[in-house]
């Protein structure tokens, strides 16, 4: 089967470690299911397994991806949830630790993908494929970041650091949705003004200060941001972390977060529970990822250099 993989790892040129070509169809195996992909989202996560992040080198190759929505062999249509392991161990049993497609098992960029069974979701019908193909990593992440871990409710402030990523735009357009007041930081003034148009309160340079303290910040980019992250929060406001793109920050601001008594919460993914609940909310309200480029699978190269560049605003697709 055509598949989009790490031949192996470069942490400086990560892009010249993917190889598009024939690989081997999954195997049966007891409790797991294979599902004929039809698109699967493009994510951080990729690149930073080309770089050997999470990725050790006797899993090479490994086909990338964690995102994907499909068929069935019964015919249903599915989306796919990637975190395998952990604390369900539904077809791997409960003693293997939790990881995501791509790092112990083949992932998504491919024509065909094998899950456990118990990881299958439903895909609502009134979604497409491409657009179900966005939800399992970013939405679902930024899902998780609002009401799960964040617990945020409507009329809340929230600041979501780094407008136009899956998981920001995602941020987005969930919490205008949901009634939250939603501030974003971009350098980049087009993007400041994309993310008005889906409904953000607010567009701040980066480290501007808000005309009024957050409820809550979505972090997602580390070392250039969290200063301005925890400085934003009003007294025991939280900060989520989903990412630190930009590295882990020289200071905590441990002083702060101590004196203000604010609370710092990780989030990786969400649970399958939380899938099911983000699917049925798109569902209801019509509301839908924000597509950037979709591209054919043999042109995963293309997608991935798009997102390397920073160029994205919204989900970059691959159909198969």
């Amino acid at each position: 089967m055509l598949a989009a993989y790490a031949a192996r790892t470069d942490p400086d040129d990560p892009l010249s470690a993917l190889e598009i070509g024939e690989r081997p169809a999954p195997a049966e195996r007891e409790h797991w299911t294979t599902v004929d992909v039809r698109a699967a989202s493009l994510n951080h996560h990729d690149l930073w397994s080309l770089r050997g992040v999470g990725l050790r080198g006797d899993r090479l190759p490994m086909i990338l991806g964690t995102d994907a929505a499909g068929v069935a062999p019964d015919g249903r249509e599915v989306v796919v949830h990637s975190v395998i392991g952990g604390a369900s161990g539904h077809g791997v049993g409960p003693d293997e630790p939790r990881s995501l497609l791509s790092e112990r098992y083949p992932g998504t960029l491919a024509e065909q993908v094998s899950v456990p069974t118990w990881n299958l979701v439903d895909k609502p019908a009134g979604l497409s494929f491409v657009e179900a193909a966005c939800v399992p990593t970013a939405w679902l992440t930024a899902y998780r970041m609002l009401f799960t871990s964040g617990r945020a409710t409507p009329g809340q402030r929230v600041l979501v650091q780094g407008a136009g990523g899956g998981v920001a735009t995602a941020a987005v357009l969930l919490g205008a949705a949901s009634g939250l007041e939603v501030w974003v930081t971009s350098r980049d003034e087009g993007r400041r003004a994309r993310a008005l148009e889906l409904g953000a309160a607010g567009a701040l340079a980066p480290g501007e200060r808000l005309p009024a303290k957050a409820d809550l910040v979505l972090e997602t980019v580390g070392a250039a941001t969290w200063a301005h992250s925890i400085s934003a929060l009003r007294p025991g406001g939280t900060v989520v972390v989903a990412g630190a793109t930009s590295g882990d920050p020289d200071a905590a601001q441990l002083q702060r977060i101590f004196f203000l008594e604010l609370s710092v919460v990780g989030v990786t993914m969400g649970s399958r529970e939380d899938l099911v609940h983000l699917l049925a909310l798109l569902d209801r309200t019509g509301l839908r990822p924000l597509v950037d480029a979709t591209y054919p699978l043999a042109r995963a190269d293309a997608g991935l250099r798009r997102l390397a560049d920073g160029a994205q605003f919204g989900k970059v697709v691959l159909e198969v």
